[in-house]
């Protein structure tokens, strides 16, 4: 199916999102240091069922940068923008790791927009003082121009230990995208993670369809973080990756794509796209 790259205008900068595929909506939102080309390889695994679209999230990728702070708030604005020059009603949000806080933002304030969201290596949380604090240090290193210092090291821990030599490539590939950002941006958005609210409420709310899916070798999120939230949201749907660490569409992307189909269906008949009404 031939992808479409499509731009909007929003804030002022450029919005770059990709259109594939037809049927139910879904929104695939990257995470941080990242471009949505990193759904690249998991994108065709849903186009059976799914019309696919994957924003580079202002910030990062294509998309341009309005300030010095990104909030988790304004993201999901853009992703709502982005949604109504399409003229779709609701979609499925699935947000990984820093898309999964954009997600969060999403289901507190705007949830009449989707049918389902989905955390993808992702919480609801709040960063606590240590985190903060290591966001500031990467903040110091991207003035001083030494942004592929933080990619060099992150990208790699993101997958699991087990899966870095044998996916060598696609973590080279990541880096790659890591670079393509620049340094207002990557600013922006660590601004906008060390600042965002904890939504544990929102998690818990039953009201909302909920996806979770967690690496059992995460190195950014462990498995114990992983069970707060389970138990947080007991209405969840949950799905354990025992090989994967934070990059489970890349590293074991067959079962994570069938849970995401198959959590579409528990979304409901008439949860997804429609013409927004005038």
């Amino acid at each position: 199916m031939m992808e479409k790259s499509k731009k909007i205008s929003h804030k002022g900068i450029p919005l770059q999102y990709r259109d594939r595929g037809s049927g139910a909506c879904i929104i695939l939102l990257h995470g941080y240091l990242e471009t949505g080309s990193v759904w690249d390889t998991f994108v065709p695994l849903l186009l059976d069922r799914f019309r696919v679209l994957v924003p580079d999230l202002p910030g990062h990728g294509k998309s341009g940068c309005w300030g010095e702070e990104h909030s988790m708030d304004e993201l999901a604005e853009a992703v709502v923008a982005m949604l109504n020059a399409e003229g779709i009603d609701r979609a499925l949000i699935v947000g990984h790791s820093m898309g999964g806080y954009v997600s969060m933002a999403f289901a507190d304030l705007f949830p009449e927009r989707m049918s389902g969201y989905v955390l993808f290596h992702s919480t609801c949380f709040a960063d606590n003082p240590e985190k903060k604090q290591n966001r500031e240090r990467e903040i110091s290193l991207v003035k001083c121009g030494r942004k592929q210092q933080i990619i060099v090291v992150n990208i790699p821990r993101a997958f699991a230990d087990e899966n870095v030599d044998r996916l060598s490539g696609e973590v080279d590939y990541c880096k790659d995208l890591g670079l393509e950002n620049n340094e207002e941006g990557i600013v922006a958005l660590l601004n906008g993670m060390k600042s965002r609210p904890d939504r544990s409420g929102v998690l818990s709310n039953p009201v909302f369809s909920l996806l979770l899916i967690g690496g059992e070798k995460d190195n950014y999120i462990p498995l114990e973080v992983f069970e707060k939230l389970v138990a947080l949201a007991p209405h969840a749907t949950i799905l354990r990756l025992q090989h994967s660490g934070h990059m489970g569409f890349i590293e074991e992307p067959q079962l994570a794509a069938a849970a995401l189909v198959k959590f579409s269906l528990r979304c409901g008949p008439g949860a997804f796209a429609g013409a927004v009404q005038p």
